[in-house]
């Protein structure tokens, strides 16, 4: 029982450690509590503070004795568990006791003991002590990873258990009132937070013959591999190359392999992956995975052996991933390759003599794991002379032919058609590879009697229960699928020996025939899988047919009508995401590789209308298809047979081939960001913001750039025919000394068109000179105007006879301004103001006498309408009863 009430206890003053009572908020107490004190409320207590300060002593009779004993007494009263507010003075008193364990061994005792009670849960008395001792907490944590340098094996073996309890937290042996258990999570967190993680990878340099130990410490690590935060710590501290050059160390029990392989997973899952592989990719950790999965591939027969070997063979997988890793060097490719090839190839290598693969899970796994390395391995080329002598083409092809009744398989059923589809993938990235093996072992007919199988009616019940056999189930499209995309990688290699041999074959007739029975056989309910098939062969018959005009003659009219099927699709398919782009670019390429360029095959096209389908398509105004479309389009305007066609074609709204390319035309415009007027007309061709002069006598060169280089080139062809002394004939001779005309008169006319660019900017900056100086003789000119009408004033304000003088003139000019003639029914205004004696010209003044003068008002009237309307002038506004507006005059004089 804990108690906040302060006081030294009869024990603690008998032991000379408090003799004086203190407040609970200023020194943490502990309570030593019987059964009757606690019936009775009455707590024994003990000041952390004064145990502390006693453990700090030195040199003094009997003082370890007595340290010894407070210790102990701590340890009784912590036993149902330690609160959040005293941690961080029990973990003082713990660092303490191990600091003396060098020159006082029997303090060892002492921290074990205090550590066991780290495993016991944490208490809290407020809500709130989580977060208020937050601090407090991790940096005690902490520390149970510094005392892990301390040389005793209890001592560690204790500390490991303690943190392991951190993640199987238990209830309070007995209830303590006013406290309650923190969170389960709470003790996880802060060891996050204090990373003590990176301690106890620390810690594994301490301890390189001491298994019991390191167990213990692997056990702690795979427990704190389960957090990111922990784990971005570890991989920080080097953790997984610490690790991994360790497994091959000697371990009865087994344990140390597995808890490695654990934390190594971890690593790769919750940290940085790249960084991961980067600690792992060097010789050394290569070795040790090597010499770990030979021995269980050879000597593991339990069902956990065999799932280890797994394991590490999906880490050795992710690390042959980066290029730099010495998979070679330690001779770890030669191997895997050998034990991935040894069930299909005998081989006489020790290693794999007497071996044998059973059907069950893990053996099933590693075969398709070996398969999988094998395509991560041949992408670093050196790997290819490996692959040959291991023989993998043919190991792999003992897979691709149809299943075989009478042969007794290892595999079950769904087994081998599994591994079949995956040998197949395989090929797909090796066989490229290989092209002389692929060759050797008849590829193409071991593929293209494997499809003759896949198109068959024979009676198979496929699987389809893995990730290869997608689409799959009940049919053999998973088969035919994989099969192609073989075909494909092959024939893109454009080895004219494969090609050859697959033409010589009948492979274009196969494949014509295969796309044929798909279309009289539709299957909607695999429709991607079909389609992707579909595009597959059109691909396949492109490549084989490019550039071949016999073999364009062998696809033929067959050929065209496959190809005019897909292109009769439906355009809202476009729009499915099943695929069905895919199988229309397939077939825009196989109309460009497989039609053009033979002319029966042309005409063909054109008699069943393509062009219009051609065109029908063009006016979807799909982008990703117009540049390919157009394309064809002006390969097939080569026949003269195709303009009839283009012109007779007519689209919605009776849109025709012309309208058509010319909106197309408009909209590319558009989007290249052209200008135009209201009247269509291109306003910006020259039309370049923040060109200089300098820069527009360029742009005249960069305009007629592609007449120059012409000009070049015929000056070339001069000058080779005076080096070799020819003389052309006289018609040759002429045509020549035209083009060297045109071309130095393209080059005077822009060198002429240059000179006026510069004249022209010249003059341009004579006149911006002229503007300037005009502009400053007017500041000028304004400045003495400005004076002169200055002193002007000042004689008028000074001089009697000026002011006289100047008023006499302001009067002529006065009377000279009026209109003499007085129109009839015009008032009169008179503008002179009598008694005025000033020269400076007046405002307007105009006095209406038609007006009323209670209108006008003054200071003192009644300022209600005021509030509501400003007055024109003469104050505020009477209040009148109504007001009658008078009309204007209908003529005045001016004043």
């Amino acid at each position: 029982m804990w108690t906040e009430e302060a006081g030294a206890t009869a024990e603690a003053q008998e032991s000379g450690i408090g003799n004086k009572s203190s407040s609970s908020s200023q020194i943490p107490v502990v309570g030593v509590v019987t059964e009757d004190d606690e019936a009775q409320g009455v707590f024994k207590a003990m000041d952390l503070n004064r145990v502390i300060k006693l453990l700090e002593e030195t040199d003094k009779v009997g003082l370890e004795e007595k340290q010894l004993k407070f210790v102990k007494k701590l340890v009784q009263c912590y036993q149902n568990g330690l609160p959040l507010r005293d941690l961080a003075q029990i973990f003082k008193i713990l660092n303490l006791c191990s600091g003396k364990i060098k020159n006082q061994p029997r303090f060892i005792e002492s921290a074990y003991d205090i550590i066991k009670l780290c495993g016991l849960p944490f208490l809290k008395k407020k809500v709130s002590d989580e977060i208020t001792y937050a601090e407090d907490t991790a940096n005690s944590i902490a520390l149970l990873g510094d005392l892990m340098k301390i040389p005793s094996s209890e001592l560690r073996i204790q500390i490991c258990k303690c943190i392991v309890d951190f993640y199987h937290a238990e209830p309070p042996k007995k209830h303590i009132p006013g406290y309650q258990q923190a969170s389960s999570s709470y003790k996880i967190q802060m060891a996050e937070v204090g990373g003590l993680a990176k301690t106890m990878v620390q810690s594994m340099t301490l301890l390189e013959n001491q298994l019991v130990e390191k167990l213990w410490v692997l056990k702690v690590l795979q427990h704190l591999s389960t957090s990111e935060v922990n784990c971005t710590i570890m991989m920080k501290a080097q953790a997984a190359s610490g690790i991994c050059t360790h497994l091959n160390d000697p371990d009865p029990s087994g344990q140390l392999l597995f808890r490695s392989s654990e934390i190594l997973w971890n690593l790769l899952e919750k940290s940085s992956k790249e960084e991961v592989i980067q600690q792992l990719s060097n010789l050394e950790c290569l070795l040790a995975l090597k010499e770990v999965f030979k021995n269980l591939f050879m000597r593991g027969f339990s069902h956990y052996d065999r799932q280890l070997r797994n394991d590490i063979l999906v880490i050795t997988t992710i690390i042959a991933q980066n290029p730099e890793a010495p998979m070679i060097e330690c001779g770890f490719t030669k191997d895997l390759i050998l034990f991935a090839t040894f069930n299909e190839v005998k081989s006489q290598n020790l290693l794999v003599k007497g071996l044998k693969l059973s059907n069950s899970y893990e053996d099933f796994e590693l075969k398709k794991l070996l398969f999988n390395v094998i395509v991560i391995l041949c992408k670093d080329l050196p790997t290819v002379q490996l692959l040959i002598d291991g023989k993998v083409i043919l190991a792999l092809f003992t897979y691709v032919k149809k299943p075989e009744k009478q042969k007794i398989i290892d595999w079950s059923a769904a087994q081998h058609e599994e591994l079949q589809l995956h040998a197949i993938a395989t090929l797909s990235s090796v066989a490229p590879l290989l092209i002389e093996e692929y060759m050797s072992c008849q590829g193409n007919a071991r593929v293209l009697a494997f499809l003759e199988w896949c198109e068959s009616e024979d009676p198979f019940f496929s699987h389809g229960n893995s990730f290869h056999g997608t689409g799959g189930r009940g049919n053999k499209f998973a088969q035919m699928r994989y099969s192609l995309r073989l075909l494909r990688a092959m024939v893109y290699l454009e080895d004219e020996t494969v090609n050859k041999d697959l033409c010589e074959k009948g492979t274009i007739q196969q494949m014509i025939g295969i796309f044929k029975n798909m279309i009289s056989k539709p299957n909607e309910k695999e429709e991607a899988i079909v389609l992707e098939i579909q595009s597959d062969i059109l691909l396949i018959l492109s490549g084989l047919c490019e550039n071949h005009i016999q073999r364009k003659e062998i696809f033929g009219t067959e050929g065209v009508d496959i190809v005019l099927h897909v292109m009769k699709t439906d355009p809202r398919k476009l729009q499915s995401g099943l695929g069905y782009n895919v199988l229309l670019f397939s077939t825009l390429d196989s109309i460009w590789c497989c039609i053009l360029g033979c002319y029966p095959s042309e005409d063909y096209f054109l008699e069943k209308e393509g062009i219009f389908l051609l065109l029908d398509l063009l006016a979807l105004n799909q982008k990703k298809f117009c540049n390919l479309i157009l394309g064809i389009m002006v390969e097939f305007c080569d026949n003269p047979k195709t303009a009839a066609h283009v012109n007779a074609w007519q689209g919605k709204k009776d849109q025709t081939a012309a309208s058509l390319l010319i909106k197309l035309w408009r909209k590319e415009e558009k989007e290249l960001g052209v200008k135009r007027d209201k009247n269509g007309k291109i306003i910006d061709f020259e039309n370049l913001p923040g060109l200089s002069a300098e820069d527009f006598v360029t742009l005249c060169i960069i305009h007629r750039y592609l007449d120059f280089k012409i000009g070049e080139i015929w000056n070339e062809i001069y000058e080779e025919i005076k080096l070799e002394k020819l003389r052309p004939v006289t018609t040759d001779k002429k045509a020549l000394e035209a083009i060297t005309t045109a071309s130095e008169n393209i080059g005077k006319m822009v060198a002429s068109l240059q000179s006026d660019i510069i004249e022209s900017q010249a003059c341009q900056d004579v006149q911006n000179e002229q503007k300037v100086y005009a502009k400053i003789q007017a500041t000028h000119k304004q400045r003495e105007l400005a004076n002169k009408s200055w002193e002007d004033f000042l004689a008028r304000t000074s001089n009697a006879k000026a002011l006289k003088k100047a008023k006499r003139l302001q009067e002529k000019a006065i009377e000279a301004s009026r209109y003499h003639k007085r129109p009839q029914n015009a008032i009169f205004h008179q503008t002179d103001i009598k008694g005025l004696n000033t020269t400076v010209p007046s405002g307007g003044v105009v006095t209406v006498e038609s007006t009323p003068a209670r209108l006008v008002g003054g200071p003192l009237v009644d300022t209600d309408i005021a509030l509501k309307k400003l007055p024109i002038r003469g104050g505020a506004l009477q209040r009148v009863k109504a007001v009658k507006i008078v009309d204007a005059p209908k003529k005045s004089i001016p004043t």
